[in-house]
This record gives structure tokens, C-alpha cells and sequence, in this order.
């Protein structure tokens, strides 16, 4: 069941080439069955808490780098993809990953039932993403224009003053 929620997403990370990075891997999923699946790309699975990623360093197939670090830490605009699960509330998961992206990739958001699409696509316009596109419980943020300067803005203010 959990193998199959994150390789639903394998047909959408597949239509962009490059660098992928998971952004709050912990438990592994989805980063490490995409990275398994993929093996000719180059996976970044990143965590904040170290003993995540020492579980992750013991997991990871050989074409994934473990990374400890928060998204607002990492160099914007390095990789293709990034995906998110159960990182945030989406909006607030957009902020952390868009910045992430360079223009022609995109992130790619899993959605609960109570997801605010609205305020996921404002949210999305103001990092230089476009309007989500929905995918069987995924959301997709095309990145169609570069991140404006001040973002990401610093550790921890994405989640107690969320955009939009």
C-alpha cells in the first residue's frame, strides 16, 4: 500500500528529466521507491533529523544521496523535480519545494481530502509556479517562472506565517 502510494507518482516524475529531491524523506517514502525505480537519476532524499537519516543512509539504493538539512537551507533552483509527502499543510509544502525547482520542472505535492486548491495555486503563482494541476491525490506545480528574491525565507516562518 505504501509502495504503490509513492510510485503513483512515477508517471509524472518520469515526464521531467534530471535531478529529483524528496523534501522531508523520514520514513522514506516516497523518495526511496522513486529513487529504486529510477536508478539512472540522481535522488536527493532530505531530512532535518538525523536519526531519519540514518535510517534513509541504510535504506537508500545507490543513485540517492542522503542529505541532512531543512529545505530553506538547500540552493535554490537545483533540481527538476521535488516531491513532498506529509511534509505540511500544501500550501506551506509548496513554499519549501518551488524554490527548490528550476523553471521547466516542477513539484509534486500528495493531497489530503481538505486541501485548499485555491490558496495551493495562489501560493504557487507568488514562487514563479502555475496553477496545480490534479493527478489522482497529487498535485502538480509546474515551475514556469524563476522564485522571486526572499525566498525561501528563513527556517521555520513558511509554517507559522504560511503565504497567501
Amino acid at each position: 500500500m505504501l509502495l504503490d502510494d509513492a510510485l503513483r507518482a512515477l508517471p509524472l516524475v518520469e515526464c521531467y528529466g534530471g535531478p529529483l529531491i524528496d523534501v522531508g524523506s523520514g520514513g522514506g517514502s516516497p523518495g526511496i521507491p522513486l529513487a529504486a525505480a529510477l536508478p539512472g537519476r540522481e535522488v536527493t532524499l532530505l531530512d532535518a533529523e538525523l536519526r531519519k537519516c540514518d535510517f534513509l543512509r541504510r535504506w537508500a539504493p545507490p543513485n540517492a544521496e542522503v542529505v541532512r538539512g531543512r529545505a530553506e537551507e538547500q540552493p535554490p533552483e537545483q533540481w527538476n523535480v521535488a516531491t513532498a509527502k506529509a511534509l505540511a499543510q500544501p500550501p506551506v509544502a509548496a513554499e519549501w519545494c518551488l524554490p527548490l525547482v528550476r523553471v521547466g520542472g516542477a513539484a509534486i505535492l500528495w493531497l489530503g481530502e481538505s486541501a485548499d486548491i485555491a490558496r495551493l495555486a495562489h501560493v504557487s503563482e507568488q514562487l514563479g509556479g502555475g496553477a496545480p494541476e490534479l493527478h489522482d491525490g497529487l498535485a502538480v506545480l509546474s515551475k514556469v517562472a524563476p522564485t522571486p528574491p526572499g525566498f525561501p525565507r528563513r527556517v521555520g516562518v513558511a509554517k507559522k506565517r504560511p503565504l497567501a
